[in-house]
């Protein structure tokens, strides 16, 4: 193990890498359950999908694909159907009124995956790593920890999001034309979960205050035996005669495409939504990642592993279409194994070891509370910002398209929104910068192609996903 995944010249070990893993498992566990719950939510049938079947696929892809980047590229990022692009799957089916089938939607990933790996086969997606200056990269890294933190505060109800009316709220310039508007609250103290996710935070705090190997995967194991004397665990769904421990693979939906079909529909811009949003999403997260893992410390080797990961990304979309699941993706809960020490490709075995015996288990992993997980994601947050010291915020030009990728990333819940805007403030502002004839802010012409695409993306496709 040692010379396969090199662990002493990483400065790890196998214990070490076998923890991480587990931790990345429990952080994203809950893919599991959530995304056979919106894909099969609009029922089975001829535009639906079954619920055992997505999860089956889901494990499965999981599993594989998070094996496949350990093998491979010997890089601790797992991979899953990615949370977003499930959702915007399952809304492209529903909203059109059965013109638009689970198959159809199937047919897309996979197309979309091909497009990926002819992108990466060509380098074009790598040449991301050379034209994404290293500020932006840094602000991503950022963005990212709120994002994962934003997703453990919602998850657990610390944080709640309201819809509430306009009417009594004195007319501004902001308000004064919206009936409605997005209202942010603190969750109740009262409840069960919220109490159980602060205790989870302050355990994992104190167990890596007090610098214990494993706090992250310890305090999630802690928080979920004190939520079972608070009644939050339910040990009984262990010997419920309606629990499955042999999965029917009979139910797996291989290969369940409708090529014929997609071509009476408007498939290019559902095409070109998962392409882009996946582009984005996959950068962020493995420069993310590998910013927090110590590896683009050494940027010639750093890009070519990151260009590896890259590969193996691409071939896990369509993989994942093949098995029946929504598109997969580097999932940026893998940040919480490097933060449990995971650097070398035994960390995504480990990870994918996991998904596949939940194919048999899945009764035990459905035990972790969203609370535990999520006071896990909530502490990871707190690592991924640490990044936000190499940014230079003295300098407009570099502070601003930066700001933008780090806040846009949480407050709009979306990966691609934040590299989106930084991306396009950058160019415009390094370029006004440049009209003296200085050049003091390099710009990749890959910079100019992504600014255009972004703007044609949200201007002509839409901003679904």
């Amino acid at each position: 193990m040692d010379r396969f995944f090199k662990l002493k010249e990483n400065g790890t070990t196998v214990r070490t890498e076998i923890m991480a893993g587990i931790t990345t498992f429990m952080t994203m566990a809950y893919i599991l359950a959530v995304n056979p719950d919106i894909l099969s939510a609009f029922k089975s049938g001829a535009t639906g999908g079954d619920w055992t079947s997505i999860f089956l696929a889901t494990a499965i892809a999981a599993g594989v694909m998070t094996i496949a980047m350990g093998l491979f590229v010997n890089f601790p990022v797992a991979l899953a159907p990615g949370m977003g692009l499930n959702a915007y799957f399952a809304t492209i089916i529903l909203s059109s009124q059965g013109k638009f089938t689970f198959s159809m939607a199937l047919t897309a990933v996979f197309i979309s995956g091909i497009i990926f790996l002819i992108l990466t086969v060509t380098k074009l997606r790598q040449m991301l790593l050379v034209a994404v200056p290293d500020s932006l990269k840094h602000a991503i890294t950022v963005g990212i920890g709120l994002f994962i933190a934003m997703i453990g505060f919602k998850n657990s109800g610390i944080l709640t999001v309201a819809v509430e009316s306009t009417k009594d709220i004195p007319a501004h310039k902001f308000t004064d034309v919206l009936s409605f508007e997005t209202v942010f609250h603190m969750g109740s103290l009262e409840d069960k979960g919220v109490i159980l996710t602060l205790i989870g935070i302050l355990l994992i705090s104190i167990l890596m205050v007090l610098r214990i190997r494993g706090a992250i995967l310890f305090g999630i194991l802690a928080t979920t035996v004190i939520g079972y004397f608070m009644g939050l665990v339910n040990l009984g769904s262990l010997i419920s005669p309606e629990t499955t421990w042999v999965p029917d693979m009979t139910k797996l939906r291989f290969a369940d495409f409708d090529f014929a079909g997609i071509m009476t529909t408007g498939i290019i811009s559902v095409i070109a939504t998962f392409t882009f949003v996946e582009l984005f999403d996959t950068f962020g997260t493995m420069v993310g990642t590998a910013n927090r893992a110590g590896i683009m410390k050494n940027k010639e080797e750093g890009n070519k592993r990151v260009g590896k990961a890259m590969f193996v990304d691409a071939i896990g979309v369509s993989g994942g279409a093949l098995v029946g699941t929504s598109t997969v993706t580097a999932y940026v809960e893998s940040a919480a194994g490097v933060a449990e020490g995971g650097r070398t490709g035994l960390t995504s075995v480990t990870t994918g070891v996991c998904f596949l015996l939940a194919l048999f288990l899945a009764p035990i992993a459905m035990l972790i509370p969203g609370s535990a997980t999520a006071a896990a994601l909530i502490v990871v947050g707190v690592l991924m910002v640490q990044s936000v010291k190499e940014i230079d915020f003295q300098d407009f030009v570099l502070a601003i398209p930066a700001f933008l990728t780090i806040v846009l990333m949480p407050f709009t819940y979306n990966i691609a929104n934040g590299i989106s805007f930084g991306i396009v403030t950058y160019v415009v502002l390094a370029a006004a910068s440049n009209l003296g004839g200085k050049n003091k802010y390099p710009i990749h012409w890959l910079m100019w192609v992504l600014a255009i695409l972004v703007l044609a993306r949200y201007f002509f496709i839409g901003s679904q996903g």
